[in-house]
């Protein structure tokens, strides 16, 4: 079934939890995304795939949802490699963002010993709270 209405809009009821609880240009790039590569490869392991990478483009997983990107671009190593390849996915993270951005995540979802952190420890920190943002979304 479409993820998108004629219109474009995302169907609700065809989108992630996750999405749904996000701004509706995140839904909408999902959904047209994936109706555009599910009509390409008719294969929806690879849909999905092509329109989670859209939406890791202009926005990133922040708790339990997707919020807008400041600057448009691939998220991680992996999403700038494209298609399958063996690089580890941020799980939404832009671990492409700066220290700063990072910390000032991890700073809202409430992580701590944030301040003595690297950079690649805030992504893993972020990414980990998110996952359990939204298992507790689930419940």
């Amino acid at each position: 079934m479409p993820k998108a209405k004629k219109n474009g809009d995302a169907r609700q009821d065809e989108i992630p939890a996750t999405l749904q609880r996000s701004d509706e240009k995140a839904q909408d790039t999902f959904a047209q995304t994936w109706d555009s590569a599910q009509d390409e490869y008719h294969d929806d392991a690879r849909a999905a795939r092509t329109a989670w990478a859209a939406v890791k483009h202009t926005h990133e997983k922040v708790g339990d949802h997707w919020e807008p990107k400041a600057e448009n671009g691939p998220s991680d190593a992996s999403a700038e490699k494209g298609g399958l390849n063996a690089e580890d996915t941020a799980g939404g993270v832009d671990a492409n963002a700066s220290k700063e951005h990072l910390y000032e995540l991890a700073q809202k979802l409430g992580i701590e010993g944030r301040s003595n952190m690297t950079k690649d420890e805030l992504v893993e920190a972020v990414d980990r709270a998110n996952r359990r943002k939204t298992r507790e979304a689930r419940d």
